[in-house]
């Protein structure tokens, strides 16, 4: 007999939340309860007076799993919205993140070079180190970290994922 494993896919879920006490922990729990992952998780306020909140979270899984994972995030009563980026059509997303390079010669040459190419803007900088600032896609990063794993990374820091639907309509 053989199990089949259905397929998992990579989601992007933003939900608008009351901003309140416990209201991640409660939303993390509910991962952690279920055993879910979270592969990005970022939390801001969204209105002027503080009441609201955005989160979006990347997750995988197989099709039945984000469904669920859709279904008891709607049901926590502090949680107002809740769209699967990926599924209500284009949307875009971006991610923040600081890289810190150390290196001589040769090295730091090729890692201003590459910086150019893929836009990540130095935003400190001494003679042994860089600290490089990239915007981008989860997969733009992951290649210039990678790049840079060769010329002397020792440090990243990343945002994690935000996202947005595109056009006129609102998220």
């Amino acid at each position: 007999m053989k199990i089949k494993h259905a397929a998992e896919e990579r989601h992007v879920l933003m939900l608008v939340v009351d901003n309140e006490a416990g209201i991640l922990a409660k939303i993390a729990g509910l991962f952690t309860a279920r055993g879910y992952n979270i592969d990005s998780l970022t939390v801001s306020e969204i209105t002027e007076d503080h009441t609201t909140s955005r989160i979006t979270i990347v997750t995988h899984g197989p099709p039945d799993v984000i469904d669920q994972i859709h279904a008891q995030l709607d049901r926590l009563v502090p949680v107002h919205k809740v769209i699967d980026l990926t599924e209500e059509g284009p949307y875009v997303e971006r991610e923040l993140a600081l890289v810190k390079v150390v290196g001589k010669g040769e090295n730091r040459v090729e890692a201003l070079r590459l910086a150019d190419v893929f836009r990540a803007r130095p935003v400190d900088t001494t003679t042994q180190s860089f600290i490089f600032e990239l915007t981008g896609t989860p997969d733009k990063i992951d290649m210039f970290v990678s790049l840079m794993n060769e010329l002397g990374l020792v440090e990243t820091a990343r945002t994690g994922v935000v996202g947005m639907v595109r056009g006129t309509r609102k998220s």
